[in-house]
């Protein structure tokens, strides 16, 4: 665990769930494994306000639980997990391109919230909705309904660990803390559920208090009644799935950008069939034949079996291997090798950064050693076709930031220079480690930057929010245009210009934000299934 990543996970706590959240996390990523006891002494908190920082973070999957032989609990802070909420962002933006806004609402209150019941997201997701809907219109739970089960059977929210079942005798007491299990059977069954309604509109102040002394006496009276159908099975964002669909965009849009679109929806049709079946760690997806491929193929692609069979060809003699031949049943059977075309993207993004650092001739040099692995000097200069003095200028360079590396292979144990051979080499997993490391520090810097400028202008972002209150509530009551503007004359241009140079600079370091987790994204995948390959 580096300091850049210890800084970033306080940084992302901090500004989701508040400063004493943020301490005892950071507390836990910083010791590791810690019983309740210990947390409490060293942070300096109240034992209340212990447990309740710990609830929220059990809630949100950030930390964990276990039950050691001498009977206490210990706490267990997961880093990487918390990386993860630099992402909800693209989660929510995925799901919205894939299951429109009612899907966007579904994984943004699941992962807002943690962990929910099916029936508690569709009430609460119908409602939001119903919200943004023309006066008259509401959303029907059963649409809503839909486009959950369409998540879960594709895998994108999954249910939660449960505590299982077991005979409760008065001779036996509860454990300290009960042991979760998962069963894979279940894990995406969504329970039927007959749900029945429609989305509700929020109602002025004195409806509200009318409509909450009414559910409080409901409540109170049907504290005797049945809980819900689902009361019990929770569900999570499965953030694996999510992972698995960034990879597969990323290889389609590579196989777009090499060879031409035909051979990306091919691709994409072949990791499409296998997203399900193929586990997200795998180093290759199952086996399909030619056959079925072309039976998947989309509607619109009006290509004959000749045609396709030319194509899975082309790509499978194509030098990057992303699909691979198999075997020749069922007209010929092929493979998309995962573990190869993660490590094409993480070398293309080797090849842009030494680009943009040191320029094109060193990004010669960089590619020249990925392809011949090994060279010396004047082997460098010769194929690289580069003045000895520059040559060595821009390998020291490399050299320094940590982009290339040297091996030395002596001809005598003495390891006299005179004679050693010094190779240059390129270990693309140390240089994508680097890589990922500046990249978290990056991100800290920009939350930082982020903070920084809206903490400067706090006085007039108050401001602002005043006045924007102010009118909505005289538009509402149907205030005149000269009083509305008015109100509006309360911000001066000034005052105004300053708010659009807050607006666009928090902005762009939002899109920074997002670029940058895309890169890290690349490494952190392509470093995961080296480690795993076999």
């Amino acid at each position: 665990m580096t300091q850049a990543e210890i800084k970033l996970c306080s940084l992302l706590l901090q500004e989701h769930f508040g400063e004493i959240v943020e301490k005892i996390g950071t507390y836990l990523i910083r010791t590791g494994t810690q019983p309740l006891r210990m947390i409490v002494s060293d942070t300096g908190l109240s034992l209340d306000q212990v447990k309740k920082a710990l609830c929220v973070l059990i809630q949100h999957n950030l930390v964990t639980y276990q039950l050691q032989k001498r009977g206490f609990v210990e706490y267990e802070a997961q880093c990487k997990r918390v990386l993860r909420i630099l992402r909800y962002p693209r989660y929510i933006y995925t799901a919205k391109t894939l299951y429109n806004d009612t899907g966007e609402l579904i994984v943004e209150e699941l992962l807002l919230n943690g962990k929910m019941t099916m029936s508690a997201v569709v009430r609460k997701v119908a409602d939001r909705l119903t919200e943004t809907m023309e006066d008259g219109k509401t959303m029907d739970y059963a649409d809503v309904s839909n486009t959950f089960v369409r998540l879960a059977d594709t895998h994108f929210v999954q249910r939660c660990p449960l505590v299982p079942e077991a005979a409760e005798t008065p001779e036996v007491p509860p454990p300290p803390a009960p042991t979760l299990v998962v069963n894979e059977k279940d894990m995406y069954a969504v329970p039927k559920l007959n749900l029945i309604g429609k989305g509700k509109r929020r109602r002025s102040c004195d409806e509200e208090e009318n409509r909450e002394h009414k559910a409080k006496k409901q409540k109170q009276d049907g504290e005797g009644a049945e809980p819900p159908p689902d009361d019990g099975i929770y569900w999570q964002v499965n953030i694996d799935r999510f992972h698995q669909h960034f990879r597969d965009q990323g290889i389609v849009s590579a196989v777009a950008n090499r060879m031409d679109q035909t051979s990306s929806e091919i691709v994409r049709t072949m990791l499409r069939m296998s997203e399900v079946t193929t586990s997200s760690s795998a180093p290759y997806t199952q086996p399909l034949s030619s056959n079925e491929i072309f039976r998947s193929l989309p509607a619109g692609y009006n290509i004959v079996k000749q045609v396709l069979d030319q194509y899975l060809t082309l790509l499978a003699d194509d030098p990057l291997e992303f699909v691979g031949k198999s075997g020749d049943s069922g007209g010929g059977m092929y493979i998309v090798n995962l573990h190869k075309a993660l490590a094409s993207l993480a070398t293309a993004t080797l090849e842009s950064i030494v680009e943009e650092r040191f320029g094109s001739r060193c990004a010669r040099i960089f590619r020249l050693l990925l392809r011949k692995k090994h060279l010396e000097q004047k082997q460098v200069e010769d194929f690289a076709m580069i003045p000895a003095k520059e040559a060595k200028d821009m390998l020291y360079k490399m050299l320094s930031e940590n982009f290339v590396s040297l091996q030395e292979i002596p001809k005598t144990p003495d390891h006299a220079p005179s004679r050693t051979f010094y190779l240059y080499t390129v270990n693309i997993l140390s240089s994508a480690r680097m890589l990922l490391h500046r990249c978290y520090k990056s991100v800290a810097n920009l939350i930082e930057r982020r903070q920084y400028e809206t903490k400067e202008n706090k006085r007039l972002l108050e401001k602002s929010q005043r006045v924007e209150a102010i009118l909505a509530s005289m538009q509402a009551t149907g205030a005149e245009d000269v009083q509305l503007q008015e109100i509006e004359e309360m911000i001066t241009a000034p005052e105004r210009q300053q708010l659009e140079n807050l607006k666009r600079n928090v902005n762009k370091i939002d899109a920074s934000e997002n670029q940058v987790d895309e890169t890290i994204f690349v490494l952190e995948s392509f470093i995961e299934s080296t480690l795993k390959k076999p």
